[in-house]
Order: C-alpha cells, then sequence, then structure tokens
C-alpha cells in the first residue's frame, strides 16, 4: 500500500475511530449508569433524555422515600418525635442530596440540613390534617429545592407537618460520574489511536528510512557492493529502487573509472615503450657517428637516413597522440559540409594510386552509388579516415605477393557503406574485437618494425561515430582483411516531405 493511502486512513481514523469507541463505551457506560441510578433513586428511566433532566429523577426518589414516610406515619405517628429514627432516617437521604424538616404546630423542631436553611421556614406551606403536597419548587438565589411535605396529628392531637427537600442544584453523581468517564474514555481512546496509528506509521516509514541510511552510510564508506533491499510497492520502495539504481551506477563508474586509471597506466607504458624505440636507435647511430663507426660516405648516409626515419616516426607518433588527445576530450574542431560521394573519393583514390603503385599494389576501386548521393561530412577528416585504413592494410600485405587493395562503395537506403579490402595476412579472430582499441597491437612484442603507434584505427572510429556512422572488420588469417564502415547520405528537405 502506498504511503499516501496510509495517511489518508490514518487521517480517516483519527476522526472516526474515536468517535465510534466513544459512542460504543458512552452506550455501555450510560446503561450501566442507567441502572445504578434506577437501584439507588428507586425510579425507573424511560430512555436516555431522561439522564438530562434531574427533577423526574429526584422526583421518582422523593416518591419512594415519601411512600415509606407515608407508612411509617399511618403504622406509629409518634415515630417521628424520635431524634434517633430522624437522624437515621436523614442519614439515607442526605446520601441523595436530600433532607427531612419536621414542623409542629409553628415551630421547627428538626431540620437535618447541614446548612443554615432558615430561609425555608418563611416559605414552607401549611397543609391540612392528614394530606400530602404534590411537587413545589423553590429557588433562592443558587439554591433550587424540590419539597414534598405531608401534615398530620400525632397520638397527643398536635399537628405536625414533615417536608422531604431535595437539593435540584447540580448534576447528580451518578451523571457526573459518567461524564468523567467519558472524559477519560476519551482521552484514552485518542491516546490508544495515536499509538498504533504511530507504530503502524512508523513501521511504514521509519523502517525504510533506517534501511536507506544504513545504504547511505554503507555507500559513503565505499561499499557498493551490497545491494538495497526493495519489494515494496509505495513510494518507499520506489525511492528504494532509485536508491538501487544510484548504487549500481556509482559502482559502475568506479569500474569505469579504474578502467580508465589502469588504460591511462597502459597509455603511459606504451607511449614510453613507443618513445624509447626510435630514441634508442637514435641515440645509438647518433653515437656510432660520434665514435667514428660510420667511416665511409656510405655508411655515414645510411646512419644519417636512419636517424631521418626515427625521428618522422616520433614525429608521427606525436602528431597521432595530439590527434587522438583532442578527439577523445571533444576538442576536435570539425568542419562538416556536403560532399558528392563520387567526386571526392575519386580524389581520393587518384592520390592514393600513385603511392601505392610504388610500393606494387594494385588498386581497385568500385562506386555503386549514383552521381548526385552527398554525405554530410568533414572532408579532411575523412581523408585521414581512409589513409589510415590503407597504410595499415599496406603494411601488413607483405613484399611476398602481388598486393591487391580494392575500395568499394554502395548505396544501402539512408546510408553508403564504404569497403576497403586487402589481401594481407590477415587477423586473427581472437584480435579481431579489438582491433579499433587504443594503443591495440596485434603483435604483442608491438615491433615497431611491422606494426604503427597502435592507435591509428581507434582514431579512425573516433572519426567514423563523429559523422554518426559506424566501422567494423571481416578477417580470415592468410586471405586478408575487409574494413567496413557507413556514413548517413544528406537528404534534402523537400526529398524528406515526400517520404512522409
Amino acid at each position: 500500500m502506498k504511503l499516501k493511502s496510509k495517511l489518508k486512513i490514518s487521517f480517516i481514523l483519527i476522526a472516526v475511530m474515536p468517535i465510534l469507541v466513544l459512542c460504543s463505551f458512552a452506550f455501555c457506560i450510560g446503561n450501566a449508569k442507567i441502572k445504578q441510578i434506577e437501584s439507588s433513586y428507586g425510579t425507573t428511566i424511560s430512555n436516555v433524555e431522561s439522564l438530562s433532566n434531574p427533577i423526574a429523577i429526584y422526583s421518582g426518589m422523593m416518591d419512594v422515600f415519601f411512600k415509606e414516610i407515608s407508612k411509617s406515619v399511618e403504622k406509629n405517628p409518634d415515630k417521628f418525635e424520635n431524634k434517633e429514627y430522624l437522624d437515621e432516617l436523614n442519614d439515607r437521604l442526605m446520601t441523595k442530596s436530600s433532607f427531612i424538616i419536621v414542623r409542629t404546630g409553628d415551630d421547627y423542631s428538626y431540620c437535618g440540613s447541614d446548612k443554615d436553611e432558615k430561609w425555608l421556614y418563611d416559605i414552607l406551606p401549611d397543609y391540612d390534617a392528614g394530606k400530602s403536597s404534590g411537587d413545589d419548587f423553590y429557588i433562592n438565589g443558587n439554591e433550587k429545592y424540590l419539597i414534598k411535605g405531608m401534615s398530620y396529628n400525632n397520638s397527643s392531637g398536635d399537628e405536625k407537618t414533615i417536608f422531604l427537600v431535595t437539593s435540584i442544584g447540580g448534576i447528580i453523581p451518578q451523571i457526573k460520574t459518567f461524564m468523567v468517564e467519558v472524559v477519560i474514555s476519551l482521552f484514552m481512546i485518542i491516546v490508544a489511536t495515536a499509538i498504533i496509528l504511530s507504530l503502524w506509521i512508523n513501521g511504514s516509514v521509519m523502517k525504510p528510512l533506517e534501511k536507506l541510511g544504513v545504504a547511505a552510510r554503507r555507500i559513503a564508506d565505499g561499499d557498493l557492493d551490497t545491494p538495497v533491499e526493495t519489494g515494496r510497492c509505495d513510494e518507499f520502495g520506489q525511492l528504494c529502487n532509485d536508491f538501487e539504481d544510484m548504487r549500481l551506477r556509482l559502482k559502475q563508474a568506479a569500474a569505469d573509472r579504474m578502467s580508465d586509471e589502469e588504460e591511462n597506466k597502459e597509455l603511459i607504458s606504451n607511449i614510453s615503450h613507443d618513445l624509447k624505440t626510435p630514441i634508442t636507435a637514435i641515440k645509438g647511430y647518433v653515437e656510432g657517428i660520434m665514435d667514428g663507426v660510420a667511416d665511409t660516405p656510405e655508411k655515414m648516409d645510411k646512419y644519417i637516413h636512419t636517424i631521418y626515419n626515427k625521428a618522422n616516426d616520433m614525429d608521427r607518433l606525436i602528431g597521432e597522440l595530439t590527434m587522438y588527445s583532442k578527439i577523445d576530450t571533444n576538442r576536435m574542431p570539425y568542419n562538416f559540409a556536403k560532399v558528392n560521394v563520387k567526386e571526392y573519393f575519386m580524389d581520393c583514390v587518384e592520390e592514393l594510386s600513385y603511392e601505392l603503385d610504388a610500393k606494387n599494389i594494385k588498386l581497385g576501386y568500385f562506386n555503386y552509388t549514383d552521381d548526385d548521393v552527398v554525405i554530410i561530412a568533414d572532408a579532411e577528416q575523412m581523408k585521414r579516415v581512409i589513409n589510415n585504413i590503407v597504410s595499415n592494410s599496406v603494411k601488413y600485405i607483405g613484399h611476398n605477393k602481388q598486393g591487391i587493395l580494392n575500395i568499394r562503395i554502395h548505396d544501402e537506403g539512408d546510408f553508403i557503406h564504404v569497403e576497403i579490402e586487402d589481401n594481407g595476412k590477415g587477423i586473427d579472430k581472437k584480435d579481431l574485437p579489438y582491433i579499433f582499441d587504443r594503443f591495440y597491437r596485434t603483435d604483442a612484442s608491438r615491433n615497431s618494425n611491422q606494426g604503427g603507434s597502435g592507435i591509428g584505427l581507434s582514431i579512425v572510429k573516433k572519426i567514423i561515430e563523429a559523422h554518426g556512422g559506424k566501422i567494423w572488420a571481416n578477417s580470415m588469417l592468410g586471405t586478408g582483411t575487409t574494413m567496413h564502415f557507413v556514413i548517413r547520405k544528406y537528404i534534402a528537405p523537400q526529398e524528406q516531405e515526400k517520404s512522409h
């Protein structure tokens, strides 16, 4: 369940659950209080509304006591002359907020109230002997009383009046207790609801946060191998998934960084090796000249020519390194323009033919594209691509057989497909996937007499990819190698609209 839904449910429960539970508690407690009131006051409560009318409850209670007093008068009218009996009866009434007043003639012989109630003496009514009153209601300031009275003659013939007085100024004790219990129940229900919902929300929020905190500390400490547990379908599950994706990305970035560091170490090692070889040769030949080993014009000419070639090798290597650095850091300025395929490749082939003829390599050129096919390319960099591929092929053709190099250009829909095929010694199948890697040579010894710097094909790949194309190779040992690359054709806006 999503956290948003849980929060909605929590809000509904906080608003509704205490009310429902409180109503249930109030109903149960109310019924219990009604029975208690009926038992204590000897009256019957027909409905809950009557609880809000204490006069009816007190009146019913007074009727019960009044009947008891009436029976006592009928049996023994002189019984109410006994103060001990009156005190006992009054004590029972005091628990019901009531008391007794006895009047003999015009004098008041007994008052069971613990307050000064003499003001009542002036307003208590007179009754005919043998008669009782209904409910009389009196108010004096904040005091409210319900009064019942009965007059009779004792055995001596004296007129006596017994008044049953009940204070109704406040809520009956059971109702007060009921209200207190309801308030306490409400507080306990709210507390219990808050605790339950807090535990529920805590399990939904705090536990996932703790897991994320542990995962964050592990990542901060460099531990990128421990996965972040997921499996939830809420927002925290999505957050855990995002955290796990971040961990995987960081792990991949760390692996890439280590790989780059290894490549940089290898790069430095390869550059050192490739520079050291010609420098060592130059140094050796210069020492030979200084020591007088080149003692004939022919030897001197050979030594100087070798030094010159080695210096050219170093210059070419440095140039290629500079070129690769610019391409690799995206600092190579490309001058893209529309280039006609037939005209451009014809010019390239004408330039190559002179060099290849001198090396006894037969050049074949086959262009299967239309005369108006155009590509968007940097002409200078594309020429570098072709020259690097051709130069690489020439190195491995060998001198013991007739060299053949074929250039084919095909029209393949939105692309042109260029093939440069040679009949050299070929590339081993295990080496083929790596020939476009930086400084990779099929010759593990890095013999500079056979191979170049090892970055020529990596430069080619970078340039082709910058043109939005791709490059690959097919080869077979002893048969030859074919380099393939594709470049997207230029399509005029009008032709694009027609195609749509």
